[in-house]
């Protein structure tokens, strides 16, 4: 099989997989190509089970038009989100239905060989209680929260989490899922969620306050801004403006992330990150003394957000982002956090980058990650070279 698969089928599977055509004849119009070129091509797709071609339910009179969709036998793909506390798994069909999804309750600090073993384990009992064939996964994408770097695949230097510096994550699952494997920051699938799935504007900036800050950007192309060497979107160790000596974990002082990250505002108010019988007790805790309105806590959270909105500011001007969108735990407490984030933005940015700028808190909670974990992965699928490995992986229908 060459490299790439012949331009016309590249240019059938993408008219069908974007929905921008859904028969024969819309392909034929839309691409240009000979209605004998894309039957042909239409007749390999399915005939190879990478298509399927089934009557519309639409209600018609006369005989029902013929629509052609991706085929379920054509393959899954499989989306990890680690977190601090515990880990989110997905698996989801090639038109990124989700088929299963799952929490793994394993600690990001119980080192990369559980975390991902467990991962592991569970990701195949929901192949196979699916009835998923393990030797149809075509890829698996993998966020980590810390720094990455995604051509290696292996976290680069995170803190607060012992054991993963440059461990190889992307071949400890390759070897155990048999599927191409990429790793990426979480935030950054986290951003590719919230466009893909959250249908937000771009260019998108979303921004993740948990046990650090990080930040990840979708440039108005619809594409992942990695920067050089993946260390974009790294906000946590941005000098804070009223950072002062505050010791941040990466061994400075006054980071935004040791004065106005989720842990940080725990620890101001004195309020344990977890407990043995729960690892989400903080979020818990903040999230009770928010809704019972305590002043020492709505005032910490407000002061977060107001150190927050002065980096986002920053940002705002540096890539003039459509949309900003704020996840991870913070973002779930009423409104207070949105709002001074907002309020800081638009007192610090010029009008000509706010005048249409969209600032709001994620409405997808913690799945942002996973959506945008399956989104990446299905694209590269549908790559050239993806394409050419579909091909080259089936044999026929009957397989």
């Amino acid at each position: 099989m060459s490299a790439s698969a012949p331009l016309a089928l590249r240019r059938v599977l993408g008219l069908v997989v974007s929905g921008a055509a859904t028969n024969r004849a819309e392909i034929a119009r839309r691409s240009g190509l000979a209605r004998s070129t894309v039957g042909q091509q239409v007749d390999h797709l399915v005939g190879t089970g990478i298509l399927e071609e089934v009557e519309s339910r639409r209600s018609v009179r006369g005989r029902p038009p013929r629509v052609l969709t991706i085929s379920p036998r054509a393959g899954t793909v499989v989306a990890v989100d680690v977190d601090t506390a515990e880990s989110q798994i997905a698996v989801a069909d090639l038109a990124r239905r989700v088929i299963a999804r799952e929490t793994v309750g394993i600690r990001i600090d119980a080192g990369p060989r559980a975390v991902l073993d467990a991962v592991t384990e569970r990701l195949q009992g929901l192949l196979e209680k699916h009835r998923c064939d393990p030797g149809r996964v075509r890829e698996v994408v993998v966020g980590l929260p810390g720094p990455v770097d995604f051509q290696q695949g292996c976290a680069v230097q995170p803190t607060g989490m012992p054991g993963w510096d440059g461990y190889p994550v992307a071949q400890h699952l390759r070897e155990r899922l048999h599927a191409p494997v990429v790793v990426d920051n979480d935030v950054n699938l986290m951003a590719m969620g919230e466009v893909t799935h959250g249908r937000m504007e771009t260019p998108l900036l979303c921004v993740k306050i948990a046990t650090g800050i990080g930040s990840g950007l979708i440039t108005a192309s619809g594409d992942m801004y990695h920067g050089a060497d993946g260390a974009a979107g790294d906000i946590g160790h941005i000098r804070a403006v009223g950072g002062g000596n505050v010791l941040c974990a990466c061994g400075n002082v006054g980071c935004v992330g040791a004065l106005a990250s989720h842990r940080a505002v725990l620890r101001g108010l004195g309020i344990a990150e977890s407990t043995d019988d729960d690892p989400l007790h903080g979020t818990r805790e903040l999230a009770r003394r928010i809704a019972a309105g305590e002043p020492t806590a709505l005032h910490a959270v407000r002061q977060a957000a107001t150190e927050i909105g002065e980096v986002v500011a920053m940002l705002v001007h540096m890539f003039n982002p459509r949309t900003v969108v704020l996840a991870g735990p913070l973002s779930e407490l009423r409104d207070d956090l949105v709002s001074a984030v907002r309020a800081a933005v638009y007192q610090r940015a010029l009008p000509l980058a706010t005048r249409k700028l969209t600032i709001t808190a994620t409405q997808l909670k913690g799945a942002s990650g996973l959506h945008g974990g399956i989104a990446v992965a299905t694209r590269n699928v549908f790559s050239p070279a993806g394409i050419a490995r579909l091909l080259a992986d089936e044999p026929g229908p009957d397989r």
